[in-house]
């Protein structure tokens, strides 16, 4: 099958769309009744992701590394380290589940594989480079390292997170790992979405059930299968870099988080998911937020809190498909939103670039939060610039094919 007809069999449209009785290959006829209409944007989605890179940028900003500490109250630093330990079990399955379930909300019907690559593209290459140039100018060899050339080029083709090596994985920009096994998601999409609209909708619960054990098994594979190797993090003997790439990083591993957000995603667009609502979802979150820093570390990054964050995600767009309420859909939080991609790759740039500039001092509790405070305003205003400038006129033009364009403008 060509990659331009991947995608053409149809499918869930941004325009209303029936519910549990759209047909597919393996779905008997459908009945009279149809699903709830579907909205095109989701600004709950969208007003949630800022608070989940500011998780992240705050568990960052902590880290105990020279290239970014600011604390001279190592008891505080610690604390603050602890109590945002759970951030990236939280925030990764968050973000890959969001991916896949926010694909399959606005498939297109008629679309091809062709025509999705080049959005996915367009939106998250650019960004991406300037992001990585910038890191590599400013703070390159700051941490006492450098980045080699082949770190270089797989960095740059977001490869890394397939080698079996953290420092490799977290080159050049330290977050980037994340957009390179994101990249793998795009490029299995298409097929991946072939094989979902072939599942019967009453047999979604299962297909959801079975992903969510098969992501509750990977700590258990890992600690049973990989040796050990050296420590993630210093005086963590227990954080393996091993273990970290096999279970956190490994793109086909991070693959269920996405399957998992797809196929959520399709339960709700045929009215098969039982909401419970973002109040609840919220509550569950942060219990297992907690829960998450007292199991085995790979346990809490990998499988505490995904069930909560499927719920989360479910119940945003749901409330936003029925105009409800939400505290994540007023303009600001979907400013920050928007942003919120260009603010997460440029973030850990601006924390050690801000350290260098300070010299080797440590800083009272006041002083590094006030300049915490600044290192966020910085990264706002650089994400928002990031965005105007470069991810949304971008997207915009290249995410159309030019000839497709140009014969829209002939007679």
């Amino acid at each position: 099958m060509t990659t331009e007809s991947l995608l053409a069999t149809g499918g869930p449209a941004t325009a209303p769309d029936t519910g549990p009785g759209t047909a597919t290959p393996a779905d008997p006829a459908p009945p009279a009744s149809t699903g709830p209409a579907r909205v095109s944007r989701l600004p709950t989605l969208t007003g949630l992701r800022f608070p989940a890179a500011l998780l992240v940028f705050g568990f960052h900003a902590v880290l105990p590394f020279a290239s970014i500490r600011l604390f001279a109250d190592h008891g505080v630093e610690r604390g603050i380290y602890s109590a945002l330990g759970g951030v990236a079990g939280l925030t990764m399955p968050f973000w890959f589940m969001l991916s896949g379930f926010i694909l399959i909300w606005s498939a297109r019907a008629g679309d091809t594989a062709k025509a999705f690559w080049r959005r996915r593209y367009a939106k998250i290459v650019p960004p991406y480079i300037v992001a990585w140039v910038l890191a590599l100018v400013l703070v390159e060899g700051l941490d006492g390292s450098s980045t080699t050339p082949a770190q270089g080029f797989l960095t740059l083709f977001m490869l890394q997170s397939w080698v079996p090596d953290v420092p490799t994985n977290f080159a050049v920009n330290n977050v980037s790992w994340s957009l390179s096994t994101e990249a793998f998601f795009y490029l299995a999409f298409p097929l991946m979405y072939l094989v979902l609209k072939r599942i019967r909708a009453n047999h979604l619960k299962y297909w959801i059930g079975g992903v969510i054990a098969a992501v509750a098994l990977t700590p258990l594979l890992t600690y049973a299968l990989i040796p050990v190797g050296t420590s993630v993090v210093p005086n963590e003997p227990s954080q393996s870099a091993n273990y970290f790439w096999f279970a956190y990083v490994f793109p086909p591993g991070r693959l269920l988080d996405f399957a998992l957000g797809m196929l959520v995603g399709r339960a709700v667009v045929l009215g098969r998911w039982r909401n419970i609502g973002m109040i609840w979802s919220g509550v569950l979150l942060a219990i297992s937020y907690g829960l998450a820093l007292t199991v085995p570390w790979l346990y809490g990054l990998r499988i505490v809190c995904i069930v909560p964050a499927a719920l989360l995600i479910a119940a945003g767009a749901i409330a936003d498909n029925e105009g409800r309420f939400t505290l994540f859909r007023n303009r600001a939080m979907v400013w920050l939103g928007e942003i919120s991609f260009a603010f997460y790759l440029v973030h850990f740039t601006v924390l050690e670039y801000t350290r260098s500039l300070l010299g080797d001092r440590l800083f009272s509790t006041p002083a590094a939060l006030g300049i915490l405070a600044g290192e966020l305003a910085a990264g706002v205003l650089l994400a928002w610039a990031l965005f105007a400038w470069v991810e949304r006129p971008l997207t915009r033009r290249w995410s159309r094919s030019r000839k497709k364009s140009s014969g829209r403008t002939k007679p």
